[in-house]
């Protein structure tokens, strides 16, 4: 099969451009009429996502923000215009040159009379096997408009926790940074000057003054070497991250914390839960649906734990003794998912449970950011006392040497 790039006008008189992959170029001006398409040009041409890489050559895939915005335009707009000219529309609405190619490429594969499952799968990096698998579903029972309008849901919905999650952690890091920066600053350029003025005492100094004088010779002198310590020792905890027996044993740690593991089971289960309410809804395949969405989990003990999710409910257990069986998600969710399961209503109990878990992680997170704040600003005070306070004892030490 050859590729050919071909220029058309269909039964309305609108121009078509795209590519088709046919044996010869009778076959593919064959193709294309059978299309209805009135042919203009066709020649041979390279395939669509070599060209598309050429126009994006800084960025090659939507953001999160943009495939939600994506979908939700896409939902309103197959409501009341065909599929073909809804993608053409959204592409045009469309002010980023990356977005437009994107979208420009899966307008050509349905303009080749691919589905658009299809389509979207010549963007993997934009469209994830998840999302293409439900957008296949809704193709197939013929409800695309609907599974469109619920994925942008859930996408939303996923994005304004990511946001809010990121407006949570802005002012306490922001805070931190400029905590480092003033310690820093007070040890490589104002303790040394006055410690200056000590040299000629004479007399031995406070403990405490001479542990502030060895950390600011290292960090005025030295501080390359610390940076280059720090470097060596964050790229040897990432290449033993990209070790499997390794990876387990960290992120099994990391959920053992007592804030950060509580933050990221919640967040996981109502993500789990949100994510499944929305397949069961669109009638995608359980056992397909949690098989797809275990690349998308970054902590493998999670990913672990859904893996023999899908062993079970594909051994034919059901879904809420699974989640049991894992002990990591909440009482509430596996109640709820039993009790959906028990009167076959699971994806209203499953949304039911990403609702609550949601909200309880909103509050959890407002409460520990609340507490974070006070608490850096308390260790900043306490380090810039310390400081202020080597330096008074020897001034101090000195008047009771003069005094009279």
């Amino acid at each position: 099969m050859a590729d050919f790039r071909y220029l058309a006008v269909d039964p309305a008189g609108r121009e078509k451009r795209g590519h088709i992959d046919a044996p010869d170029r009778e076959a593919a001006r064959a193709a294309l009429a059978q299309k209805r398409l009135f042919v203009i040009e066709c020649a041979p041409g390279a395939p669509p996502e070599p060209k598309k890489a050429l126009l994006t050559l800084e960025r090659n895939r939507l953001s999160h923000r943009e495939l939600a915005l994506f979908t939700r335009q896409l939902a309103t707009l197959t409501e009341v215009s065909p599929l073909e000219e809804a993608l053409r529309t959204s592409s045009r609405q469309s002010e980023a040159a990356h977005v437009r190619a994107i979208i420009g490429t899966v307008h050509s594969g349905i303009v080749e009379g691919r589905r658009l499952a299809e389509a979207m799968g010549r963007e993997p990096k934009s469209f994830p096997p998840l999302y293409r698998a439900m957008i296949s579903a809704g193709e197939s029972s013929g409800s695309l408009p609907v599974i469109l309008d619920r994925l942008s849901a859930l996408l939303e919905r996923q994005a304004e926790v990511r946001g809010k999650l990121m407006a949570t952690l802005a002012y306490p890091i922001v805070l931190a940074t400029v905590a480092v920066l003033v310690v820093a600053a007070l040890m490589i350029w104002v303790v040394p000057r006055v410690v200056e003025q000590f040299d000629t005492v004479g007399q031995q100094l406070p403990l405490l003054t001479r542990i502030v004088i060895a950390l600011s010779d290292v960090a005025a002198n030295w501080w390359w070497l610390v940076l280059l310590a720090l470097a060596g020792a964050g790229a040897g905890f990432a290449a033993l991250l990209r070790r499997p027996a390794f990876r387990l044993a960290f992120d099994s740690r990391l959920l053992k914390l007592p804030l950060i593991g509580r933050l990221l089971r919640d967040l996981h289960a109502a993500r789990f839960a949100r994510t499944l309410s929305t397949m069961v809804s669109s009638r995608l395949p359980l056992v397909e649906g949690l098989r797809l969405t275990i690349p998308t989990i970054r902590n493998r003990r999670l990913a672990e734990a859904t893996e023999s999710i899908v062993e079970q409910v594909r051994g034919g257990g059901s879904l809420s003794a699974a989640m049991r069986d894992a002990r990591i998600f909440p009482p509430l969710l596996v109640y709820l998912a039993a009790s959906g399961e028990s009167s076959g209503r699971l994806e209203v109990m499953l949304e039911r449970a990403a609702d609550y878990l949601e909200n309880e992680f909103d509050r959890f997170t407002a409460t520990a950011m609340a507490l974070l704040e006070p608490l850096i600003i308390v260790v900043m005070g306490v380090i810039v006392a310390l400081i202020i306070l080597s330096i008074l004892l020897p001034i101090l030490q000195l008047q009771q040497l003069t005094g009279p």
